[in-house]
């Protein structure tokens, strides 16, 4: 689905940051006027135009929290934390120190936690504890009863955040009855920004300390635990369900076997088999060479080395080897949703290899259409259908399982 610009990327990113006016995180108006101020495939120019958004956003926010108007307020700071993370997002020639990383990620944080406060449902920041350290997250609660509700648990992906999450699941979950916790893990967020924690994938060693902390809270019904998995999230809440069996059902947003895959779909061949026979003296040249004629390989394999700790682009290839579920999905038991987008450019027919290889769960795979607008990778611009789509489908399930 082409949005507005003709550089898949570009295109795929704005489609992104406009699907989440559904919660109003986005007005169309903004988002179409923004692009116009957008030199195709121009990083800097995206950088500085949803900057200017944002920060033109954010002021109106100011100015009405200023005036006493809360509602006002808060959808402002919704939108501007949806802006600057959007502004943000192509900044990865060296995102561990570039300070305009730093800045536009704690502004994205800071206008989501001003409009948190400002909502009509309760929105607590919790600490999670995690090996010797914790991770930053939010529990969204229904209301302020204190009644134990089902709880989804979010697990983000290889490029979203915490605050994201109110768009990917929560404002959803909320009208449904659901509360949702959720984090920032190693990897991602303010776990990789500002503790420099890496993705590793093992992922039930961050998602059982998550389980524990969620046990011990009496909003949550610790018999109606679900684990949702947005993109790269969904190799992650699969792998962890095959180690931590407190969950009640399990939501792959989409369905990801073996992320290894998108880089086999992204590179020749030839310079695969380079990067495992470690070869790299050759390998890297020519994956540096394909950053320069790629907006999304340069994104890649960039924001990869920063995110899953890689001493270069063909050591990241690597690591990616490791995160795939094979040998372990007979141990996943909990009924499963594996969503599946009918043009997913990065990671195409993973959900229907997931779904072939779950042999002790129930499994459910939902195809949604580029004809129905819901094609895209985790059905961006279509967040009502795939809302509609996993909440029907968990209304059935659940009360079957616990």
């Amino acid at each position: 689905m082409k949005f507005l610009f003709d550089n898949e990327s570009f295109s795929f990113e704005t489609l992104r940051a406009a699907g989440f006016a559904n919660y109003g995180g986005a007005d169309l108006g903004e988002i179409i006027t923004t692009a116009q101020k957008i030199t195709e495939g121009d990083e800097a120019s995206w950088h500085r135009a949803w900057k200017a958004t944002a920060e033109r956003v954010q002021a109106i926010g100011e100015q009405a929290l200023a005036d006493g108007h809360r509602v006002s307020a808060r959808e402002a700071f919704l939108r501007a934390s949806n802006y600057y993370r959007t502004a943000e997002f192509f900044l990865r020639e060296n995102p561990a120190t570039d300070p305009e990383v730093t800045l536009l990620s704690s502004r994205s944080h800071d206008a989501f936690a001003t409009a948190a406060g400002l909502f009509d449902t309760p929105v607590k920041t919790v600490d999670i504890p995690y090996e010797n350290t914790t991770l930053p997250g939010y529990l969204f609660l229904v209301d302020d009863s204190g009644a134990p509700r089902p709880t989804v648990v979010y697990t983000s992906g290889y490029d979203s955040t915490l605050e994201e999450s109110y768009f990917a699941i929560a404002a959803a979950a909320l009208r449904r009855g659901y509360n949702v916790l959720a984090f920032d893990g190693p990897g991602q967020g303010a776990a990789l920004r500002e503790q420099k924690l890496v993705f590793r994938p093992d992922w039930e060693a961050v998602t059982t300390p998550v389980i524990d902390y969620a046990v011990s809270r009496p909003e949550i019904a610790d018999d109606k635990i679900i684990l949702f998995g947005y993109s790269l999230g969904g190799y992650l809440v699969a792998r962890s369900a095959a180690f931590e069996h407190r969950i009640a059902a399990l939501i792959l947003d989409d369905g990801i076997h073996d992320f290894h895959a998108a880089f086999d779909r992204m590179l020749p061949p030839a310079l695969t088999q380079w990067i495992d026979e470690e070869r790299d003296d050759v390998a890297v040249p020519v994956l540096t060479m394909l950053t320069g004629a790629s907006t999304q390989v340069r994104w890649a394999l960039r924001n990869g080395v920063w995110a899953m700790g890689a001493e270069s682009f063909a050591d990241l290839v690597r690591k990616t080897r490791a995160y795939t579920l094979s040998g372990i999905t007979d141990k996943i038991t909990a009924p499963t949703l594996i969503m599946d987008a009918e043009n997913d450019q990065f990671l195409k027919g993973q959900p229907h290899e997931v779904e072939k290889a779950l042999t002790n769960a129930s499994a459910t795979l939902v195809t949604l259409t580029e004809a129905e607008g819901a094609g895209e990778h985790c059905h961006m611009g279509a967040m009502g259908r795939a809302h509609q789509t996993m909440f029907d489908w968990l209304d059935s399930t659940l009360p079957a399982t616990v």
